[in-house]
């Protein structure tokens, strides 16, 4: 199978595979949350964090060994339904609330393919530009040209996951809606890319470790 630029791979963990890692995410979410209002030390980099420039003041871990662990095994899957050769880089998970908007961008050279997998909760469509046209002007201040493509709307069910080219199309997410929604990016670089070494696990010894660790 061809792949071109993004597609839907259905059912692409099982529902009670993703309902799984779903709710093993939130109680890790309510732990640090404990933690931090209990003023219990403890590690963000092994814990997650509510740092994420991206969306500020949301629920998110960068190479949680959960999320690694999917990265990994979702490489059989990625092969057979979009014909692509890939090494894995990094993953990075998050519990979106209510209010979150996921701002129009493009992804760095560590996500060449990209994939947002449904963990659960509310609904929540992510759109995409297939057109490859760059309109971001400021990512943070989420201010882009005027009359860029209103994008496609995607809305995945819990365990499907979009495959999209990370680097090459824009997507975003209008504001959230429901009250909880989980989702794990996984991210890949093609095994003969041009970044597929410099980047390989995202520049870290081996995957599971986290980004303090990279060389």
């Amino acid at each position: 199978m061809a792949f071109n630029k993004y597609q839907v791979i259905k059912n692409a963990v099982s529902y009670d595979l993703a309902n799984f890692i779903f709710n093993y995410f939130l109680l890790k979410r309510d732990a640090v949350k404990f933690m931090y209002d209990n003023n219990i030390t403890y590690d963000n980099s092994m814990f997650g964090t509510w740092t994420d420039q991206q969306v500020p003041n949301t629920y998110s871990h960068y190479a949680d060994q959960v999320m690694e662990t999917l990265l990994v095994k979702m490489l059989p899957v990625m092969a057979k339904e979009t014909g692509l050769d890939l090494v894995p880089t990094y993953s990075y998970a998050r519990i979106y609330k209510n209010g979150d908007i996921l701002k129009r961008h493009k992804d760095r050279p560590s996500c060449e393919i990209s994939t947002t997998l449904n963990l659960g909760g509310d609904p929540w469509p992510i759109f995409i530009d297939g057109t490859g046209a760059d309109t971001v002007i400021d990512e943070y201040k989420n201010i882009h040209k005027p009359n860029a493509p209103e994008g496609t709307k995607v809305l995945l069910e819990v365990g499907d996951m979009l495959v999209y080219s990370g680097c090459e199309l824009e997507h975003w997410r209008e504001p959230f809606e429901g009250q909880v929604c989980g989702q794990v990016f996984l991210h890949y670089n093609h095994r003969n890319g041009p970044f597929a070494e410099k980047n390989k696990f995202d520049k870290r010894p081996m995957l599971g470790l986290p980004a303090f660790a990279k060389m």
